[in-house]
């Protein structure tokens, strides 16, 4: 055969279907393959995808428990929130009353020693007034004297006589001013 007739008996068999025997032994290794496979390799990677989806689940739980936990803190936090800032208002309120109190207190206080002082300021106006008028009577007195000796003529030196008649004259001006000021 020419190698021209041997390509024609050659193309006339499909290239796309393989010989039988080829078939046969690759359906045989593809068995075994597979066999293998599922004896061996399938259970690990069954078992590696049950662990994953266990890993998952429990992830998942624990995300719900720290969830939970987490809400349960807040709700926590929010009431300790609203009782120090309850407790903060009672102080404010506390503070305040205090304050008022002690203010009261404060102008009490210093309304009792501004009565103090004025009621010690007129005492000593009026210790002033009575010296003043003790002074000014002695003065007087001692004008008076001077004066009467001179038109008199004689000294009227006696104390005692000297203090009774200031004292009388003294008296009677008083009488006069006091009788003027009831008519006024």
């Amino acid at each position: 055969m020419s190698p021209l007739v041997q390509l024609a008996v050659e193309e006339s068999e499909n290239p796309l279907i393989p010989p039988i025997p080829e078939l046969v032994i690759g359906f045989i290794a593809f068995v075994i393959v597979f066999g293998f496979l599922a004896k061996k390799l399938l259970p690990n990677i069954n078992k590696v995808l049950e662990e994953r989806r266990e890993a998952i689940e429990g992830g998942i739980e624990k995300a719900e428990a720290a969830q939970t936990e987490a809400q349960s803190v807040l709700e926590q936090y929010k009431a300790q929130l609203a009782e120090a800032r309850h407790e903060a208002a009672r102080l404010r309120q506390e503070a305040q009353e205090q304050g008022a109190t002690l203010i009261a207190e404060m102008r009490a206080e210093g309304q009792r020693q501004r009565e103090e002082i004025v009621t010690a300021g007129h005492a000593q106006i009026e210790a002033d007034r009575k010296a003043a008028a003790q002074a000014l009577r002695q003065d007087v007195g001692q004008l008076a004297t001077d004066l009467a000796g001179k038109l008199v003529g004689e000294s009227l030196e006696d104390h005692a006589r000297q203090s009774r008649t200031i004292d009388r004259f003294l008296d009677g001006l008083d009488e006069t001013a006091t009788k003027a000021e009831a008519a006024r």
